[in-house]
């Protein structure tokens, strides 16, 4: 700005000193003799404060203003400057001049040098002024600026701070809190939204791991108490050494199960953590159910319950997972199917993978039961347990950390009186290229 605001004083200057280079032309050819230029420049100059005129005639003075002299290098440059006007500096005023040759109209002589320059204090003063102004409103816009900056900052982190003292107030006794969405601006209101589905989330972990941790207190108390009072019992007097080996044996009974629960256990805290295939394999897996069938063979037969296996297909995974997994549900199948009906294990595969369905029936299970179903220790009815089962309720559990391991899904329907709990694993090639995707 300040150096357009110049260039405009320098064209200013060049049209004001070619004016007075006309007028002293003018005043030159109406004067009769040096001493009457004399006056007559006086007169001008005396009525055009600020205004210097040097005349030369062959380098020789015919005028020149008092008490000022003019640069001997103005005519280079002059010559060298765009608008043909030179500034220079005396002491602590600064000048702007040019210099032109002025030739009398029907006279023989040389051509007389002009050289006129004019005091430019005034548009320094006018610069120093305006610089001032325009630092003051400057530093007046950037005070207003920053109040209202402030002011606009302040109202617009108020729902924020709002959040924050709510978030301060969620505790682990009080993760039912939530946030008044509504009473937030429209540009806060997603964020309000998405940490409400968060601390829903949180709280249906928290309560799901206090049920867990209270059913884990539960299932191991009973076992303990069992040993603790056997043995207690057992103190109380003599006995044989048939009833000690008696004793001990049913106390190794509760010891296997202890140890399978905190086997079942670890197993699952290893899943919780990204459980890792140990090995990978292409598995039959009607190989694997024919096996089972073998196996529990004879208990079906006891609770008069026949098994068929329908379909074939081969999956890639961990061979006594898959095992484990299917061996879960086929021993549940055959506990809740009635005598005099069947358990079957239906196996499909295609180009995307393989689902395997254990289909039974008998009584069909509460719909609202069916989303806790997988949860540790989750019992249907939790006033008693199977009397015919020494699980602890984490058979489906781990059948779906199983699953998930696979990357693979796990689903269950029961309706009138048809109960079906389905595993899906992917192919190898529909794996792959899910991870290529997510790459």
């Amino acid at each position: 700005m300040a150096i357009s605001i110049d260039r405009h004083f320098v064209e200013l200057d060049r049209d004001a000193l070619r004016d007075k280079v006309h007028l002293t032309r003018e005043v030159i050819g109406k004067s009769k003799s040096p001493q009457d230029l004399k006056t007559r420049l006086d007169d001008v100059l005396h009525s055009h404060e600020g205004l210097f005129v040097t005349v030369l005639r062959n380098g020789q003075s015919l005028y020149s203003t008092e008490d000022f002299e003019f640069p001997a290098e103005l005519s280079a440059r002059t010559q060298h400057s765009r608008l043909g006007v030179a500034s220079w500096r005396i002491k602590e005023r600064e000048y702007r001049g040019m210099t032109e040759a002025v030739t009398l109209p029907g006279s023989a002589e040389p051509p007389l040098q002009v050289w006129v320059a004019v005091d430019i204090a005034h548009h320094k003063h006018f610069m120093y002024e305006l610089i001032w102004v325009l630092v003051g409103y400057v530093a007046l816009a950037t005070l207003v600026a920053g109040v209202l900056g402030w002011w606009a900052a302040k109202n617009g982190l108020a729902p924020l701070r709002a959040m924050r003292s709510r978030a301060m107030a969620i505790t682990a006794q009080r993760l039912d809190e939530r946030m008044p969405t509504q009473e937030f601006p429209v540009e806060m209101a997603d964020l309000a939204t998405t940490l409400n589905e968060m601390l829903r989330r949180l709280k249906e972990e928290f309560d799901r791991l206090s049920e867990f941790s209270s059913d884990l207190a539960h299932e191991l108390r009973t076992p303990i108490n069992n040993l603790m009072t056997q043995t207690q019992v057992t103190l109380s007097q003599a006995r044989s050494s048939e009833e000690y080996q008696d004793i001990l044996a049913s106390n190794a009974e509760e010891y296997q199960r202890l140890a399978r629960m905190v086997a079942d256990m670890l197993f699952l805290a290893k899943a919780d953590h990204g459980l890792i295939l140990p090995s990978t394999e292409r598995i039959a897996v009607h190989d694997e159910a024919q096996a089972l069938f073998d196996f529990y063979e004879a208990l079906a037969e006891e609770k008069q319950v026949r098994l068929q296996l329908v379909g074939a297909a081969e999956i890639v995974g961990d061979r006594l997972m898959l095992r484990r997994a299917l061996s879960n549900l086929l021993s549940n199948a055959i506990r809740y199917t009635p005598p005099g009906e069947q358990v079957v294990v239906d196996i499909q595969g295609d180009l995307h993978g393989t689902t395997v369905d254990v289909v039974n029936t008998g009584p069909s299970i509460d719909a609202q039961m069916i989303p806790r179903l997988f949860d540790r220790f989750f019992r249907a009815d939790k006033s008693r347990k199977q009397l015919d089962s020494d699980g602890a309720g984490l058979g489906l559990s781990i059948t779906q950390a199983i699953v998930h391991a696979h990357r693979g899904r796990i689903s269950v329907s029961s309706a009138d009186g048809r109960t079906c709990f389905s595993m899906y694993f992917p192919s190898a090639q529909s794996i792959g290229k899910h991870l290529t995707t997510d790459a």
